[in-house]
C-alpha cells in the first residue's frame, strides 16, 4: 500500500474476506455439511437425552440416564478397550508405515508411482471381501496354519481367529495405507540440504533422524494418527467378522442399539455423542502437540 511517497507493506497475516462469489463456490460444501453432518449430529444429540419407548421408539424427555449408563462398568470397560485397541493399532501402523512411507518418498521418481500403486492396490477390492479373506487365512484349517504345519514350526493348529489378536491384525491391515500416504506426502517435501547440513554439523544418523527428519515430517505423522485412530475407534465390521462377536468395541455396541436386538436409540445416541467427544479430544490433543 502506498501513501504519498511512502510505501507501507501490508500486514503479513492480512487475508481478504471472501466475497459473494467465494461463498457461492463454498455453498455446495456448506449444504452437504449441514444436511449430512450437522443435522444428524443434532438429531443424535436430542435423542441422547430421551428415553426408549415401549415399542422401541424414542420418547423425547430430558434425562441424563443414558449418559449415566455409559459410565456403567460394563460399557466403560468396552470404551477403554476400544481406546486401547485403537491406540495400539495407531502405534503399529506408525511403526510399520513410517519406514515404508520414507522409502517411497525418497525413492527414484520412476519407481515412486509404482510403489504408491502397490500401497493402493487393497482399495481396488471391497473392504468386506478383504476382511472375510482374513477368515480364510486365520481359521484352524486356513492358509497360515497350513503353512506353519508344513514348515514344522507348530505341531498342531492353534486358535488365531475370533481373538483380540485377529481384531488388531484386521485393524492394522485396514488402516495401514491411511498412515503411509500422509507421511509419504511430508517425506516427499523434505529438503535434502537440511539433512546434509545436519550430517556436516556432526549429527549421526539417529540424531539427524530424530532432530531433523521427524520434526519436518510431523504434519504427515499427525494426519496419519488422526486418520487411523479416529476411524478405528468406531469401526465395527472388522470386530464382527474377525472377532466373531467375542471382542466387542464401542462401534459394535452402537450398532446393536440401532440395528440389533437392543433397539435402544437414545442409549445408542448417547454412546455416539460420547464417541464424538472422544474424537474431538483426540483431534484437539493432536493439534496441540503439533503446535508445540
Amino acid at each position: 500500500m502506498r501513501t504519498g511517497n511512502t510505501s507501507v507493506a501490508a500486514p503479513s497475516g492480512y487475508q481478504r474476506s471472501p466475497g459473494l462469489a467465494g461463498w457461492l463456490l463454498l455453498s455446495p460444501l456448506l449444504v452437504w455439511v449441514a444436511l449430512f453432518v450437522v443435522a444428524p449430529t443434532a438429531i443424535m444429540l436430542v435423542y441422547s437425552f430421551g428415553r426408549r419407548g415401549t415399542l422401541g421408539g424414542v420418547v423425547l424427555d430430558f434425562t441424563l440416564d443414558n449418559y449415566a449408563a455409559v459410565l456403567d462398568p460394563t460399557y466403560l470397560k468396552i470404551v477403554v478397550r476400544s481406546i486401547l485397541y485403537s491406540g495400539l493399532t495407531t502405534i503399529l501402523c506408525l511403526l510399520m508405515g513410517y519406514p515404508v512411507a520414507y522409502y517411497i518418498g525418497r525413492a527414484d521418481a520412476r519407481w515412486r508411482n509404482l510403489l504408491l500403486m502397490m500401497v493402493m492396490i487393497p482399495f481396488w477390492t471391497s473392504f468386506l471381501i478383504r476382511t472375510y479373506a482374513w477368515v480364510t487365512i486365520l481359521k484352524n484349517e486356513g492358509l497360515l496354519n497350513g503353512l506353519l504345519l508344513q514348515w514344522q514350526l507348530i505341531t498342531q493348529p492353534f486358535e488365531m481367529l475370533y481373538t483380540p489378536g485377529a481384531v488388531i491384525l484386521g485393524l492394522v491391515y485396514t488402516f495401514l495405507p491411511f498412515m503411509i500416504l500422509p507421511i509419504y506426502t511430508s517425506v516427499e517435501k523434505l529438503d535434502n540440504a537440511l539433512i546434509e547440513a545436519a550430517f556436516d554439523l556432526g549429527a549421526g544418523p539417529v540424531r539427524a533422524f530424530s532432530r531433523v527428519i521427524v520434526p519436518m515430517t510431523s504434519p504427515g505423522i499427525t494426519a496419519g494418527i488422526l486418520l487411523v485412530f479416529i476411524p478405528a475407534l468406531g469401526l465395527y465390521a472388522v470386530n464382527d467378522v474377525l472377532g466373531g462377536g467375542k471382542v466387542d468395541m464401542i462401534g459394535n455396541i452402537i450398532e446393536n442399539q440401532f440395528k440389533g436386538n437392543a433397539r435402544n436409540w437414545p442409549f445408542g445416541s448417547a454412546l455416539g455423542i460420547t464417541l464424538l467427544v472422544a474424537f474431538g479430544i483426540a483431534f484437539w490433543f493432536t493439534g496441540r502437540r503439533q503446535q508445540e
